[in-house]
């Protein structure tokens, strides 16, 4: 990975993400009440806490996580009472990018995750067949 841009690579940043964190609790909103001010640093305080968790957290765990999480999402859309394909591709589609793009760096849950990617796309022929033969 490397932090040059001007190539349209990666730099590390997330734009608009500064603009979102705060100095303190009344930073640019001077007409909050002392309770709001609090509950504001309460929230900064939390949001804190749970980037800090989750720079512990190695990124193939959250992102085999992530895969899994659109993994069940396309079977909620393949297996609703009218399964709807073009969501469910969407889905599929999305857990390919993820584990056909990052194949091993995925870690040891690589091999599970290429054997759900192809159980998905089973289910996916497998309903579209069907849905298929009923609308015929």
């Amino acid at each position: 990975m490397t932090d040059e841009t001007t190539d349209g690579g990666f730099s590390g940043e997330i734009p608009g993400l500064d603009d979102l964190e705060m100095n303190g609790p009344a930073h640019d909103m001077p007409d909050l009440t002392p309770e709001q001010e609090s509950q504001l640093a309460e929230a900064q305080q939390a949001m804190d806490e749970a980037r800090a968790r989750l720079a512990d957290v190695p990124a193939e765990v959250v992102v085999t996580n992530h895969v899994m999480g659109l993994y069940e999402l396309a079977a909620i859309h393949l297996s609703a009472e009218t399964p709807d394909l073009a969501q469910a591709a969407l889905a599929i589609d999305s857990v390919a990018c993820l584990v056909d793009g990052l194949g091993d760096r995925l870690g040891p849950d690589a091999p599970t995750m290429r054997d759900a990617l192809n159980n998905i796309r089973l289910a996916f022929v497998q309903v579209k067949g069907t849905a298929g033969e009923s609308g015929s």
